[in-house]
């Protein structure tokens, strides 16, 4: 029997796995190899790896497990969970049944690409989703914003320490008087209409067509698409989650455990910020907490 079994093997899976593995406690991580930043060709803000490929980072981090002799990684999807605390039961896609005294679920979310011919495409290239992810990157550069709620308000403001230059596509939102005059306050113009598609060359956005036959052009599009975990395990195990306004999330307390005893959640499945920095961060607190669950 595993101390902790871990679902999901990105950052906050395998974050979770080096300090389990350092305590000396037995861990598998079961991971499918489909991280939610896939997309992007590069991760910032995380210290000592920024701006490398999100695969390569990994892909270290997966190395450097390998001298912890009481973790081990397998390339397989959970494809259910059962029991209690001391005594869960894992089955894989494989047909492999796991036994831990306790779980640690981050195997993230997924977002849901909305149905817009060119979005996918240039999603993580040219449309993306966070300023302290890309903002850098392309500073000073003509900002495009797709509106999707009243968050996305905040967007405007707190881009402004990344650009001057800001267009709010209102895609088919109504905003009212007020909101209208703090955009103009801004000198943020607003376009409305729905988008129609994107024009791109191999995922670089070159125009944006409206319902209304307008086109428009930015050189970076901000957009934020509902997610949903990318698995629905907590949905079997009936743990209790939280709506946001960008998705549906795991409730957890403050030592990352969920609403059952003896199971933890970390990274993006738990947190509405969506970070390596602090998906990793979350990833090796919960572990720890899981640990120090064991000590009696």
């Amino acid at each position: 029997m595993d101390d902790v079994i871990i679902i999901g093997g990105s950052f906050a899976g395998l974050a979770g796995a080096l300090q389990l593995g350092r305590a000396r406690r037995k861990v598998t991580v079961l991971d499918t190899g489909l991280p939610r930043n896939r997309f992007a060709s590069h991760s910032h803000g995380l210290l000592g790896h920024d701006h490398k490929p999100p695969a390569d980072i990994l892909a270290a981090a997966r190395q450097q497990l390998e001298r912890y002799p009481t973790v081990r990684l397998v390339n397989a999807r959970a494809d259910s969970v059962s029991g209690a605390v001391d005594d869960f039961a894992v089955r894989t896609d494989d047909g492999e049944t796991l036994k831990a005294r306790r779980l640690l679920l981050t195997y993230g979310v997924a977002d849901e690409m909305p149905v817009i011919p060119g979005f996918a495409e240039c999603w993580g290239k040219s449309i993306v989703p966070c300023p302290y992810c890309d903002g850098f990157e392309v500073a000073g550069q003509h900002w495009g914003l797709v509106y999707s709620g009243p968050h996305s308000l905040h967007a405007i403001s707190l881009f402004g320490d990344w650009t001057d230059k800001l267009t709010l596509f209102a895609n088919g939102h109504e905003l009212d008087a007020e909101a209208r005059a703090g955009l103009a306050r801004r000198n943020v113009p607003v376009i409305d209409g729905r988008v129609a598609s994107i024009a791109h060359d191999n995922g670089r956005l070159s125009a944006i067509h409206l319902d209304t036959g307008r086109t428009a052009s930015v050189d970076v599009l901000f957009a934020h698409p509902r997610n949903q975990p990318s698995a629905s395990l907590h949905e079997t195990l009936g743990l209790e989650t939280v709506d946001a306004p960008l998705g549906i999330f795991l409730k957890v307390d403050d030592r990352r455990q969920t609403s059952m005893e003896g199971i933890y959640a970390a990274g993006d499945l738990a947190n509405p910020v969506a970070s390596v920095t602090l998906a990793s961060s979350s990833g090796a607190m919960a572990a720890i907490f899981a640990q120090q669950s064991m000590l009696q």
